[in-house]
């Protein structure tokens, strides 16, 4: 274990334990779900997912990590208010077999074929878009902290890039609000354990949550995330991680949890150059695994600390963590290079949050986006 090893692991735990759990919360409140139920959500993703890629990188003597999907959350804040968390979690539960189904049969690449990765960008783009938007109203209300957050992303990332934007949004945030807010006495209270939930299944919780979350999460996290390794030149086993994601991902939905999976961005860095020699790597993967295990199991205070910050605070930092993915997405939707009709007619109905037949705006969305792309198609061929 080097000390590149141990730097690296550091960042790429950052990822998931700053913005990231920020954002879990920020879903759990909007489900209205109780301290109990939010624990046991917090708690499952980030000790089973980080359990999963501690595995995999001892497993393979590889540097997979990661933790939780951020973009998987983003969604399911946009749909959570629907849903009692029973059905949450039959929801995740499916997600997850639908995640082993494709590992263990191969079925990734088709899927993808069937809806392209434009519309998943601009399915994710229009989803994120609500978040994004907060950042205006913040920054009016906690000018100090909320321009000093803006400079943390705009302006620091273009003097080192030792950390990535968000983080130091975070970190600069985080300096203003001392400064601005009076915060609360934090109430004292026992440890916390995550406890089991009895999933509901339903056919609304399996077209609204379990196939856009599936979705999102393999071609959003662990696509990248392979993709990530392979560019550094490792051979990860491709259906072999789809098929031990999708069990973690089972496995954290009975206590909850929406995911557990291989990370894109966190196992880039572990992969990267700066995690030392190739063939020790893995040590970085570890230690952002035991890291991220470490955070789960201090769930109850880590969300206690979280709900101390203010709601126009927790929407700013919400909204840099997801800045990035949602500049990308948007970028891949609105490419002048081809004018990408069903990317935007899928970005538009996921703005307009259209609900139908009790089918949530996410599943709509991507229907129309699939539809589009088909008929576009047959035009190609009749012109052939």
């Amino acid at each position: 274990m080097s000390i590149k090893n141990i730097t690296a692991g550091l960042m790429s735990a950052l990822l998931p334990c700053t913005g990231g759990a920020i954002l879990v919360v920020q879903a759990a409140e909007m489900a209205g779900l109780s301290q109990v139920q939010l624990i046991s959500w917090f708690a499952a993703i980030y000790i089973i997912g980080g359990a999963l890629n501690l595995y995999l990188a001892l497993r393979y003597k590889m540097p997979f990590a990661g933790a939780h999907s951020v973009t998987g959350v983003a969604f399911i804040g946009t749909i959570a208010a629907n849903f009692s968390f029973a059905h949450l979690a039959g929801g995740f539960l499916m997600s997850g077999a639908i995640i082993l189904i494709a590992g263990y049969t191969g079925l990734f690449a088709k899927a993808l074929n069937v809806v392209p990765k434009s519309i998943i960008d601009a399915l994710l783009a229009g989803l994120l878009l609500p978040y994004v938007l907060k950042i205006a109203p913040s920054i009016v209300n906690m000018p100090i902290s909320g321009l000093m957050a803006v400079a943390g992303y705009f302006l620091v990332p273009k003097i080192t890039k030792i950390l990535p934007p968000a983080i130091w949004a975070l970190i600069l945030g985080l300096a203003g609000l001392f400064i601005e807010y009076d915060f609360p006495q934090m109430v004292s209270s026992a440890v916390i354990l995550p406890i089991p939930i009895i999933p509901d299944f339903s056919l609304s919780a399996f077209f609204s949550i379990a196939i856009p979350l599936s979705l999102l999460v393999m071609s959003n996290d662990m696509a990248v995330g392979l993709a990530a390794l392979k560019s550094n030149e490792y051979d990860p086993p491709v259906n072999q991680t789809m098929i031990a994601s999708g069990v973690a991902n089972m496995m954290v939905a009975c206590f909850g949890g929406h995911a557990a999976n291989v990370g894109g961005m966190m196992s880039a860095i572990c992969s990267s150059k700066e995690a030392g020699p190739k063939e020790n790597r893995y040590g970085a993967a570890i230690v952002s695994s035991v890291l991220v295990i470490c955070f789960g199991l201090l769930a109850w205070k880590v969300i206690a600390l979280i709900k101390l910050m203010p709601s126009h605070f927790v929407a700013l930092i919400t909204a840099f963590s997801l800045l990035g993915i949602f500049i990308n997405s948007v970028k891949s939707t609105f490419t002048l290079k081809s004018w990408n009709v069903p990317a935007i007619l899928t970005f538009v109905v996921a703005v307009m949050n259209i609900q139908w037949l009790g089918i949530s705006a996410p599943v709509w969305a991507l229907l129309v986006g699939v539809a589009a792309n088909h008929i576009r198609g047959m035009k190609g061929q009749m012109k052939d």
